[in-house]
């Protein structure tokens, strides 16, 4: 199914998060209205990434959310997450993934298993082969415990799916050895604080957690570092550093609930919102960021 949308439009993609109800069910009623607050903002939205807790979710779960977001037909681009340890698993995902209508997915490496180029290339070409969307590749080593190898872009050239990467390492460095690899695989900041410097080397928006709780301004710092605005790194990392002072996403999922955008600020276990004990370094920057221009 062809995406109906130009994804180059879209520098900014928020990892949604997931609301649940006091009893620990999707809260459904919540999720139509942070879809509506990202389209009002105009950001593409990722459904089910880690921020979105979507391996602590059952496959009849993360089905009916991707079902019931589409049926609200938003006016901005969806993309779903694959990711998990088990191919043939991943394959079934991505062919319901197919025939729903989405417009892009995130490939996740395998989780655990660490594999070396051989294996990340038979991985993600089983699943560039399994699907004709536009596909985003993710590097988040601190979650799948190993780095993508730069050479798996130019490996995958031949895929013509292959649109884009999230670049979540952490080392900024790595971004002009992804970029080298395959010039025609678009690059997105997966870490908001260090989008300013992304966007000097390049970058073409950002995968957000922090767009969650502020849709609006989280779109115009992407817009300014794309323009290359100085000197909007200090509040920006400030900010960010509060909504991972615990795992992702616990900060942002209490700021929110404290914001009255989340009914509650529950997880899924092992994940709990009792993790994080003072909430005052998340407000302080909730304060600065709204009142930044």
């Amino acid at each position: 199914m062809k995406s109906q949308f130009n994804l180059t439009q879209y520098p900014l993609w928020t990892a949604l998060v997931t609301p649940f109800t006091e009893t620990g069910e999707v809260d459904y009623d919540n999720l139509a209205q942070l879809v509506a607050d990202q389209q009002d903002a105009d950001n593409g939205i990722l459904l089910l990434g880690s921020t979105g807790e979507g391996l602590a979710l059952t496959i009849a779960e993360q089905q009916r959310i991707v079902r019931f977001v589409c049926d609200l037909s938003p006016t901005v681009p969806l993309m779903v997450a694959v990711g998990g340890v088990n191919l043939p698993q991943q394959l079934e995902w991505l062919e319901f993934c197919n025939q729903q209508p989405i417009d892009a997915l995130l490939l996740g490496s395998p989780l655990y298993a660490k594999p070396g180029i051989k294996g990340q290339i038979q991985w993600f070409d089983a699943l560039l082969s399994a699907t004709e969307l536009p596909c985003m590749l993710y590097n988040v080593p601190g979650r799948s415990a190993v780095a993508l190898a730069p050479e798996l872009l130019s490996a995958l050239s031949h895929h013509t799916n292959l649109w884009a990467l999230k670049e979540a390492s952490g080392d900024i460095s790595k971004f002009e050895v992804f970029r080298s690899s395959n010039p025609n695989v678009a690059i997105y900041s997966g870490d908001d604080a260090l989008m300013p410097y992304f966007a000097q080397a390049g970058a073409k928006g950002l995968v957000s957690v922090a767009a969650n709780a502020w849709p609006k301004q989280t779109a115009e710092f992407v817009r300014r570092s794309l323009l290359g605005t100085p000197n909007l790194f200090t509040t920006w990392s400030d900010a960010v550093n509060s909504l991972f002072e615990v795992a992702n996403p616990v900060p942002v999922k209490v700021l929110m609930h404290q914001q009255g955008k989340l009914n509650t600020p529950n997880l899924r276990p092992p994940l709990t919102h009792h993790e994080l004990e003072s909430p005052a370094a998340i407000l302080a920057a909730n304060q600065t960021i709204l009142s930044w221009n």
